[in-house]
């Protein structure tokens, strides 16, 4: 039913010790209580949070969970705690928790997972599933994209998307996002479905999935508040009723969802009334709440959105204020009959209340909410087919909007006026209702109290005849950290997705807080307040309280208590018990008919509890309230703070430890007692144990250079023999280089910068920051740093902070900033014209001079390079090969410039190791061998190309039959850069390669390129492309795609029309893409 608080709350709980306050710490804001909870307890009516609803979906539905989640977010908390307990999820597997960085490129991961050779194909119609926070989505989007193109052949793939996201120029600090979704499922066709509350969280995470096996889904909610609220929900489905009803749901819908009559709409609606027969629910995807004859209605999407007007709605319709809310519970596929179904025939207006992402946005008369230009086009089509004729508008509000009864109430009162009409003054809604008991806690994270509201929580929820709902929030701009936790408890279901404004109780831990914020504005008329202060005197009332807290204590006639701690012999000799004494204190204040029942349940083994009850009669007094508080009188200046609510901007405490990634210049007795004491210092050696990824060690076999030594363009064949190193690749796939620094310049700048090189530097692994690795100086530069690299502009901030110069630092802070255009403009010409690096502005600003453990943590990481692979492996089993062309060029003063990875490639001598990893990717030959493959390829882009020729070489050698192999080539020059030339002549004479069109743009008066050549032989191309359903493949610049495009575009209207019929060419490469006949690889 519930988490168990006889074992969890108690002192003595799971310590011999009488202090185990630091276990009942909260582990997580995500999990209901703070408290981990094992997988099968979600199940029938459980205390649970909305947050770990939805990972339980997807972790018992999916073969592997994908997650993208800050630290301090937790989005994934509780799967991955049921990963390492090894518990199943419905196929009766362990779901594989992959956690991933969030940045750029983040979803290739999960798409090379479900695209990989090894994936095992009888698991294609087993869901894959991401969770994410909405800040991920525009690092996810480049593999959602490619995704979407690929889908007919890929696993349902669903994203559960916290709507939430970190904005720092915001005052709000963490905002309700919304808008990323909304945009990316209308932009690349996903659907999208939202939750109202923590009750229908799991059935739409449910319901998300299901659709993901007609479109891949989201389904997104609040992130903040309601998301991580503990509540009850009584309806929980556990792993195996979750499973059952997906099946069941498939089952019935199976026909329609495999139909090409239906629309992905008609899908919608199919897949809709099976879930709702399924589970005996009325769900819709639109929802209408209010007046029954409504002249005004609002749209609305999102978790709070919806749920908050919705009851403000339901109750101006007693009022008889004609206005009602529909809420957007899908919002792709937009299902236009059934939203204009939704609205009743009374309507003239309908406002659609849109997210955009700023203040900015909101005052730009441009820009426009994604929904708005649904709900127009709906009602546009209404007006033409049915004469319909409301108005639509639009309101905008920003993503740091935070959304209280009084807006939600003002804003529908307002729409459900008529113009000119002045409305009629009506007491303020109080949606919550009388039964319901509200508590606040105010504290800072450094207080040995903070545990206390999630445990009184769990305490309370004990009586199953009772609901409660507790959740937190954290300034940690404020006293180092304050904590703001709100709790209700009522005999039925609660569904408050707002802040208490009328608390019966307000405990302040920290009498600090009433200087920054208003608290006792959310304390209601005759409430209390209960205090907490060590050393509590009466005749310090003064000193401790101000006056305007005092006068606003009296106004109204608020019942004061004070719980002094020091006065607790048991918390004096044991600190960590202070959370248990107010605990007690707090019973006997607001809830004295269970606090002897909440005794014994937190007093679970011996007699601490006894001891501090007996002590709370010292420690727990009422201040009596002298009228003379009614009269004071205010100074100038002299005020409560403005009644705002705390300003969450953070989820979890302040990190009181060290504010840098450790990183220290050691000598080398460090490095040599690691080595020589392993298990002592927990030392292990590894290849390149700061690359998050599997590596190899290869060597080069062979480097030969293709073109002419007098030629400027310098391209060249390296091979590299795989030896015992076990690396196995694909054709198509890349080859990541993990390449050094050159060896000369790294020495040059130890020297001027004044280094020691063989000092060992001790710094922070890529993917897990308490992980350390040693390595000297001169191995950092040479592999690590990317000191010779291009510098971005947070660089050149950071490094002011080291300027002992003002001119330095102000120069240094301009380009950083952008202070001016001027700044912006030099920004620019150094970056792209002058090509600095960072060792370039370390030497230009000498008084900015960081220390190495610095340097390492303000320049960017080298990266690895990723070239396609130019060989087949059934060709070459024990050796692959690459295409370079070396990067180089001479900058304004007169230096050479060259591109790291391509220069230390070229470096390199046969027989030298280097470090390499493999990249999936997505350009594949096709199944059939018999499929005709096109091929164009510029300059290095070829590379694929003859791993392509030498797979269908060796297919035919192996006895299978092969389709046609159109290879079209691009370059300059055939004298110095018909690259592999002999190989494709013999290809050709050998029948493998059945058109071989070189286009050499400049041999000629007329220049000629690839596109020309594909033109010429329009008629070879329709044959294989489209009568025979050859595939179309682009590597190399970006160039030439619009023109190649062209041709084929040309192709498919020409051929068309030699069949009779009409085709338009953009549509059908469209289509072609989706079905991967048509892949570009360009850069």
């Amino acid at each position: 039913m519930h988490l168990q608080t006889s074992e969890g709350t108690g002192p003595n709980a799971a310590s011999d010790s009488n202090s185990t306050a630091s276990q009942d710490q909260p582990k997580s804001s995500a999990l209901p209580f703070g408290q981990d909870i094992a997988l099968s307890s979600v199940s029938g009516p459980t205390y649970l949070t909305a947050q770990t609803l939805v990972q339980q979906v997807a972790y018992a539905l999916s073969d592997t969970l994908f997650t993208y989640s800050p630290e301090s977010f937790d989005l994934d908390v509780a799967a991955k705690a049921w990963r390492d307990a090894q518990e199943k999820n419905a196929n009766g597997e362990v779901t594989g928790v992959q956690s991933v960085e969030t940045r750029h490129g983040a979803g290739s991961i999960a798409l090379g997972y479900m695209f990989s050779p090894d994936f095992d194909m009888s698991k294609r119609h087993v869901p894959q599933s991401i969770i994410a926070s909405a800040a991920s989505l525009q690092h996810l989007r480049p593999a959602l994209d490619q995704l979407s193109l690929l889908y007919d052949v890929a696993n349902p793939t669903a994203l559960q998307v916290a709507a939430v996201d970190y904005a720092a120029e915001t005052r709000a600090g963490l905002v309700t996002d919304y808008c990323s979704a909304l945009t990316l499922a209308e932009e690349l066709g996903m659907g999208l479905v939202s939750s109202r509350s923590a009750f229908e969280v799991q059935h739409m995470s449910l319901l998300s999935t299901l659709l993901a096996s007609v479109l891949p889904s989201m389904h997104t909610y609040d992130g903040i508040t309601v998301g991580r609220e503990t509540t009850r929900v009584v309806d929980v489905l556990n792993v195996s009723s979750l499973k059952r009803n997906y099946d069941a749901v498939l089952s019935t819908a199976k026909d329609d969802l495999a139909s090409k009559r239906l629309t992905n709409e008609g899908k919608l609606a199919k897949l809709m009334s099976a879930f709702n027969g399924e589970l005996g629910t009325e769900y819709k995807c639109f929802e209408y709440h209010g007046h029954q004859s409504p002249t005004s209605v609002m749209v609305v999407f999102g978790t709070v959105e919806a749920s908050l007007s919705a009851q403000v709605a339901e109750a101006l319709a007693r009022q008889d204020v004609k206005v009602g809310v529909i809420n957007v519970r899908v919002y792709r596929p937009f299902a236009e009959d059934e939203f204009l179904e939704t609205l009743a025939p009374s309507v003239q207006q309908v406002t659609v209340l849109g997210q955009v992402k700023d203040q900015a946005s909101v005052m730009d008369g441009s820009v426009t909410s994604s929904i708005y230009a649904d709900v127009m086009a709906a009602v546009n089509f209404s007006r033409l087919s049915a004469g319909k004729e409301p108005s639509v508008y639009d309101i905008k509000y920003a993503r740091e909007t935070v959304w209280t009864v009084a807006k939600m109430e003002a804003l529908l009162r307002q729409l459900g006026t008529k113009p000119g009409e002045a409305s009629e003054q009506q007491p303020a809604i109080e949606l919550t209702s009388s039964e319901t008991k509200q508590y606040t806690f105010w504290d800072v994270d450094s207080s040995e109290t903070t545990s206390a509201p999630m445990m009184l929580g769990q305490l309370l929820s004990d009586d199953s005849s009772s609901n409660v709902t507790v959740r937190s929030g954290h300034d940690n701009l404020i006293q180092g950290g304050a904590i703001r936790t709100d709790m209700r408890w009522s005999p039925k279901s609660i569904e408050a997705a707002y802040s208490v404004k009328t608390a019966d109780v307000v405990v302040v831990a920290e009498q600090k807080l009433l200087k920054n914020f208003s608290v006792l504005d959310s304390v209601k008329d005759e409430g209390t307040l209960l205090l907490r202060s060590a050393g509590w005197k009466d005749e310090d009332v003064e000193k401790n309280l101000s006056t305007p807290v005092r006068k606003a204590i009296a106004a109204k006639n608020i019942a004061l208590f004070v719980l002094d701690p020091a006065a607790s012999a048991k918390v004096a000799d044991d600190p960590e018990l202070e959370s248990y004494l107010l605990q007690l204190a707090f019973l006997k204040v607001a809830r004295p008919d269970v606090y002897e029942s909440g005794l014994k349940k937190l007093n679970a083994a011996g007699d601490v509890l006894e001891t501090l009850a007996k002590d709370l009669d010292a420690a727990l007094k009422r201040v009596e309230v002298p009228e003379s508080w009614l009269t004071l009188e205010l100074e100038e200046n002299q005020g409560l703070p403005p009644p705002e609510d705390l300003n969450m901007n953070s989820f979890a405490m302040t990190d009181k430890g060290e504010s840098e990634p450790p990183s220290y210049l050691r000598d080398w007795v460090v490095a040599a007692k690691g080595l020589a004491f392993k298990e002592a210092f927990g030392t292990s050696t590894a290849l390149r144990p700061d690359l998050g990824i599997k590596t190899f060690v290869v060597r080069v076999k062979e480097h030969r250079r293709l073109t002419p030594e007098n030629y400027d363009r310098n391209i060249f064949h390296i091979e590299f023999d795989l030896g015992d190193s076990g690396l196995k690749y694909e054709i198509g796939e890349a080859l990541g280089i993990h390449h050094q620094n050159d060896k000369a310049e790294v020495e040059d700048f130890i020297k001027w910068y004044g280094l020691n090189p063989d000092e060992i530097v001790e710094v922070p692994t890529r993917d897990d920051s308490t992980v350390l690795e040693n390595r000297t100086v001169y191995q950092a530069l040479l592999q690590s740093v990317d000191i010779f690299g291009r510098p971005p502009k947070r660089f050149y901030e950071a490094l002011a902070e080291f300027a002992d110069s003002e001119k330095e630092k102000t120069d240094l802070l301009m380009l950083g900033t952008g202070g001016n255009q001027e700044a912006a403009v030099e920004f620019k010409r150094r970056a792209e014209v002058d090509t600095v690096t960072y060792a370039d502005i370390l030497l230009e600003y000498p008084s900015a001079h960081p220390s190495f453990h610095d340097i390492v943590r303000i320049v960017n990481p080298l990266k690895r390079r990723e070239y396609s692979v130019a060989s087949s492996q059934k060709v070459t089993p024990t050796s692959i090969s690459l295409l370079i062309v070396t990067v180089n060029w001479v900058d304004p003063k007169g230096r050479d410039r060259f591109g790291q990875a391509t220069r230390h490639l070229n470096s390199l001598p046969v027989g030298a190791p280097v470090v390499v990893s493999v990249k999936p990717s997505v350009m594949k030959l096709p199944p059939k061998t018999t499929s005709p493959i096109i091929m164009a390829g510029l300059g290095t882009g070829l590379a694929p190309f003859r791993a392509f020729v030498q797979e269908r070489a060796w297919q035919r050698e192996q006895g299978m039959p092969i389709g046609d192999v159109f290879l079209y080539m691009g370059a300059r020059h055939q004298r110095e850069e018909y690259l592999y030339g002999e190989e494709w002549e013999a290809y050709q004479d050998a029948g493998v390669i059945t058109l071989l069109g070189r286009a050499f743009s400049r041999d000629q008066p007329q220049k000629i390129y690839i596109q020309d050549r594909m033109r010429e032989s329009l008629t070879d191309i329709r044959r294989a492309y489209l009568k025979d359903e050859g595939a179309f493949y682009l590597c190399g610049p970006t160039w030439p795609v619009p023109d190649v495009t062209a041709v084929l575009e040309e192709a498919v209207v020409v051929q068309a029309a030699s069949e009779g019929k009409k085709k338009d060419g953009a549509k059908e490469i469209e289509r072609l893409k989706e079905e991967l006949r048509y892949v570009l690889e360009v850069y």
